[in-house]
């Protein structure tokens, strides 16, 4: 006999059908053989199935199962294939009625025919609404998977309670989900004393999505700035929430019920696998996909790798990775706004008003080596942070993140009705723009005076767009201008 579940395999980020085909004939001895492109982990379930049949009471079938998993080009990986091979046997077999066959279902099962909860789970929510099917998932896969639109989702504990709401005699194991989570507690940017023009680039960088780069000395403040930039951003659409809880799911993460963008901070020593993506078999995403639709934060980049900076190149203009492997590739989206805090030289003391800078004029260069040019023209923004006086230290409390974040707000919609974020801009929406003639004035003297890229021009209207927006501004005019050149400071 014959039967076929449908399942669900990731690829990338996007969820791909898969038919668990199951194919079982009488002979002499019981043969179980899964083929289909599996990995190591998938051709055990056999094992792992019969034990888990006989566990639920089922008899074990004595015939020639052979399992196909389809479509066969596609590489399977991992337990989550468990729970729809044993369905597939057992309808296959004849002990349990074929109108168990729609569904779809993911998980491992355990030798006492329980069902644990597998990576994946939300991508089998999508595959069933779209296939118009209930999906069957252990407890704890279930969780991330609620709320989805439109999706029939039902909770299995065990392969037994999974046979019975397959066949329509039970509605499943079903719990609540867990309400949304605030993500905007802390830090607060009314805790940022001084810094006024820190705060001011933290702002624009938040409306315009802009990536920033902070340069000062140890303990001015770069890395609590760079972690109230979450708490001023607008919170994702539900599709974009959607997107990057794909994204999670890929890594084996379960982001839970927010709407706040993602805050990803690796560490300096972080691989090149780490921080783009990758790993042996099927790839895995790395931070930049991790912070899709969120703030990469690079906290002390002078110590970074050079090899490490310089992978960040491509994910940063093209917004995304392409991982490749034997016979296969795999797209990660990594949309994402980078932040980064480094101290000016090796001392970390140049240009500081009370501690003077020891270092030599070689240490210094090799520090900026450090640093291409193609990668420090990618920041939109750069500015200095100082060090705190006595007097800003103890000022009052500054203006909070709620009143930012509903400034930029309202800049992020005026670029919505342009379509794309001010960051995103091509060349020809920036020629589009309306320009005074002192803004046009500036732009053409600040080619040659501060040696301007062909993409440096670009950033700065980019930039003096986003203080035009703020300011609820319809042509961009020269003091946009002139503060989106003081927003490049040379390292």
């Amino acid at each position: 006999m014959f039967a076929s579940i449908s399942s669900t395999a990731l690829v990338g980020v996007e969820p791909r059908p898969v038919r668990v085909e199951v194919h079982a004939t009488r002979g002499e001895r019981r043969i179980f053989s899964i083929v289909g492109l599996p990995d190591a982990a998938v051709r055990e379930a056999r094992e792992r199935v019969v034990a888990a049949i006989a566990s639920a009471g089922f008899r074990v079938p004595s015939q020639r199962v052979t399992v196909n998993l389809a479509p066969a080009d596609l590489p399977k990986a991992g337990s989550a294939y468990d729970l729809p091979i044993a369905l597939g046997v057992l309808i296959a077999t004849g002990i349990v009625s074929a109108d168990a066959a729609g569904v779809v279902a993911l998980g491992e099962l355990a030798l006492d025919g329980s069902v644990r909860p597998v990576r994946g789970g939300l991508g089998a929510a999508l595959v069933a609404r779209e296939l118009g099917l209930p999906c069957l998932l252990a407890p704890g896969s279930a969780t991330e998977a609620w709320g989805i639109e439109g999706s029939d989702i039902r909770g299995v504990s065990s392969l037994l309670e999974a046979t019975d709401v397959a066949l329509g005699n039970s509605p499943g194991t079903m719990e609540a989900p867990s309400p949304p989570v605030d993500d905007r507690l802390l830090p607060d940017l009314a805790d940022v004393r001084g810094q006024q023009t820190a705060r001011r680039a933290l702002e624009v960088a938040a409306a315009g999505g802009h990536h920033l780069l902070m340069m000062g000395p140890p303990g001015a403040g770069k890395t609590m700035l760079a972690g109230c930039l979450p708490g001023i951003l607008p919170e994702l659409q539900p599709d974009e929430a959607l997107d990057v809880a794909l994204v999670w799911a890929a890594a084996g993460r379960i982001r839970g019920r927010t709407t706040a963008p993602p805050f990803r901070q690796p560490h300096h020593t972080a691989t090149v696998a780490a921080m783009v993506g990758g790993g042996s078999g099927v790839p895995s995403p790395g931070e930049v996909t991790l912070a899709h639709k969120g703030v990469l934060f690079l906290d002390e980049l002078g110590e970074a790798p050079v090899r490490l900076l310089d992978a960040l190149r491509q994910p940063l203009e093209d917004g995304s990775v392409t991982i490749s492997r034997r016979g296969h590739s795999v797209l990660f989206p990594s949309q994402f706004q980078l932040v980064a805090a480094t101290n000016p030289c090796p001392c970390a003391f140049q240009g500081d008003n009370l501690v003077g800078c020891d270092c030599t004029a070689a240490a210094k260069a090799r520090y900026r080596a450090r640093f291409s040019g193609p990668f420090l023209d990618r920041f939109d923004l750069r500015v200095r942070v100082e060090r705190l006086s006595v007097a800003a230290i103890t000022a009052p409390p500054g203006e909070g993140s709620g009143a930012v974040r509903r400034r930029v707000v309202l800049a992020r919609d005026r670029q919505l009705h342009r379509g794309v974020l001010n960051r995103s801009l091509t060349r020809p929406q920036l020629d589009e723009q309306g320009y005074t003639s002192g803004a046009e004035a500036l732009l053409s003297a600040a080619v040659e005076k501060m040696r301007l890229t062909a993409r440096g021009w670009d950033r700065v209207r980019r930039v003096a767009r986003t203080l035009a927006d703020l300011e609820s501004s319809t042509d961009i005019g020269g003091e946009h201008v002139t503060e989106a050149l003081a927003y490049r400071e040379d390292l």
